[in-house]
């Protein structure tokens, strides 16, 4: 049978990071000892309160349909959780649970885009943003986010991206690849061209627990009740509580958008998994110690991790303020080595030195790759020091 894909699924840009991941699968099973950096998850295991908090719910039948939206105390529970660490006030009615904050993120585009709308995805992005955006008809309009500006944008390089087209803007902090955070100023400046040209922020907000040192997260929606009214927060605990396999996010904001994205849910996913939002209801009222062990656990490491990865000839990096990611520019060892493009240089990677990392190029910047430093601190030194004796020896040939 002759079957014809819909046009928008032949749109899709194949994942970059399933060949590397495959690649490494394939090695592993062969005996190899293949160090894997590109884990998008934490390796703590779910916090057992939460688990206790997901079996009592099931061994007291709570077992069946819930609303579309979410159970009234999950709600609740994520209401009071966003006026005590944000200052956020919300109804129930602007509130939409959903299977994972990338369900959130899809199901807002599919209810907010039609055909030829705009939406300005910063680089580096994180890799389904674009995707999503495409499923929806959507136009996705890049803005390069520098290095020497912590790859962040500016108001100015918004201002120029807008078009009569543009419906929405991303901004993601911590920032998915690159761990880096927008101060409040710089939040408000970003929120003042926005209202000025009526575009909706979409504030991707899953990392906000995990950041480090003096830095703090900040939600621009927080920030004035104009720019309240004109975001949509999207956050969940698959991050924060290392519940990643739950799938349990949530949206927050205007009650026509979170409404429409209701009546979506309704005809797609029926309703969040009901153990699940047990669980998350306990992830939010219950201790808060683990969030914080798993956060010291990841800074720590980072210290270490990022000055190991800058010794490395030809790597530099900026140190992220949060997530759980590095972001190295390896433009200058790629040369090195003598291999073409970064995607070369990391399937080399793989393949002589078995560390898996992801190629920049998923994300929008050829020259990086991300390295996640969500592994035990043994095997991170191990990973780098394989990396530096890599790049050490492939360009010690290179200038034979």
């Amino acid at each position: 049978m002759n079957v014809q894909l819909a046009k928008r699924v032949n749109a899709l840009t194949p994942s970059t990071t399933l060949a590397i991941t495959a690649k490494a699968k394939s090695l592993k099973e062969e005996g190899h000892d293949v160090i894997g950096l590109g884990a998008g998850e934490p390796d703590f295991n779910t916090p057992q309160n939460i688990i206790d908090a997901a079996v009592k719910s099931m061994n007291e039948g709570h077992t069946k349909y819930t609303p579309a939206a979410g159970l009234p105390l999950l709600k609740k529970a994520i209401i009071n959780k966003l006026q005590r660490d944000q200052g956020l006030a919300y109804e129930p009615n602007q509130i939409i649970v959903t299977n994972g904050a990338k369900h959130g993120l899809y199901t807002l585009f599919q209810v907010l885009l039609d055909e030829g709308d705009e939406v300005i995805i910063p680089i580096p992005y994180w890799v389904s943003y674009p995707e999503q955006v495409k499923l929806a008809d959507g136009v996705p309009v890049y803005v390069d986010g520098l290095e020497e500006n912590e790859f962040k944008i500016t108001p100015d390089q918004l201002k120029s991206a807008i078009t009569a087209k543009t419906k929405a803007v991303i901004i993601n902090s911590p920032s998915n690849p690159t761990g880096m955070i927008y101060t409040k100023e710089e939040l408000l400046a970003l929120g003042e061209i926005c209202l000025e040209h009526n575009v909706l922020i979409i504030s991707d907000e899953i990392y906000e627990k995990l950041v480090y040192g003096e830095n703090e997260h900040v939600s621009i929606a927080s920030l004035s009740p104009e720019l309240k009214e004109a975001t949509i927060v999207i956050n969940g605990v698959s991050k924060s509580h290392s519940m990643t396999g739950w799938r349990i996010g949530y949206a927050a904001g205007n009650k026509a958008i979170i409404s429409a994205m209701t009546n979506l849910a309704s005809h797609s996913t029926s309703n969040p998994t009901t153990p699940s939002q047990y669980a998350t209801i306990e992830a939010y009222e219950g201790p808060q110690d683990s969030v914080e062990e798993m956060k010291d656990a990841f800074s720590q490491r980072l210290d270490i991790i990022h000055q190991k990865l800058n010794d490395i000839p030809g790597v530099t990096c900026l140190k992220p303020k949060g997530a759980f990611y590095l972001f190295p520019n390896v433009e200058k060892a790629v040369k090195l080595t003598g291999y073409t493009d970064t995607d070369e240089f990391v399937s080399a990677l793989l393949e002589e030195a078995l560390v898996a990392v992801i190629p920049g190029s998923g994300f929008g910047a050829d020259n990086y790759i991300r390295l996640s430093y969500a592994t035990s601190l043994e095997l991170l030194e191990k990973a780098v020091d394989r990396i530096h004796h890599f790049v050490e020896s492939k360009a010690a040939k290179e200038t034979v």
